[in-house]
């Protein structure tokens, strides 16, 4: 039944996992019962779920859904974030979308068309930043340097959505080191007008 909510990318073998399952029965379940994301969901398809270990006993769930219909799925995020925590009770849920690198082409390839920006490392690393906080915006980034060489960035958020975001800043964190294995830090600035 909720097995039609799930589209895999091209070249995936695997199916999907009994995890990713009951994230799409509770899309469908969603799409059933509340009628204002009817409309919304009837279309929308999810690329995958993962269940992420964010540390002292907590979980957060990540929902990959596809790039093209990220831009539509924004419009409802907000309120299906809401419901999909009320549904999965201590967790938190965060949509990504489901994006592919490429790799730097060599010498010995000769590739027909060059890489596009949007598959770079970088723009893809970039872009799951900007994902996993969506209904805010980035106003600043800095990146730390330690004496030992590790590098930490440090993510500014708008600070008119603190209070709203401020429980999910580690969650934030968490699923940002194990998509991408960097070390990042979320803050909202004291003084805006640095920004």
């Amino acid at each position: 039944m909720a097995s039609h909510k799930i589209a895999k990318p091209a070249g995936a073998t695997a199916p999907a996992d009994e995890f990713e399952l009951s994230v799409a029965q509770a899309l469908v379940d969603l799409e059933n019962n509340v009628p204002e994301l009817k409309k919304d969901l009837k279309a929308f398809q999810i690329t995958g779920a993962k269940e992420i270990e964010i540390g002292s006993g907590k979980k957060a769930i990540v929902v990959f859904v596809p790039v093209p219909a990220q831009k539509a799925f924004n419009k409802v995020q907000a309120r299906l974030t809401r419901e999909l925590e009320k549904k999965f009770s201590d967790r938190h849920v965060v949509f990504v979308a489901q994006r592919r690198i490429l790799k730097t082409p060599t010498r010995r390839e000769n590739p027909k068309q060059p890489r596009p920006r949007s598959r770079t490392l970088t723009a893809v690393h970039n872009s799951i930043l900007e994902d996993l906080v969506y209904p805010t915006e980035i106003v600043g980034k800095r990146t730390r340097v330690a004496v030992d060489g590790t590098k930490t960035i440090k993510v500014f958020l708008d600070t008119k959505d603190a209070t709203s975001l401020e429980y999910k800043l580690d969650t934030f964190s968490a699923v940002y080191k194990k998509l991408t294995g960097k070390d990042v830090v979320f803050e909202f600035p004291a003084n805006v007008d640095l920004f």
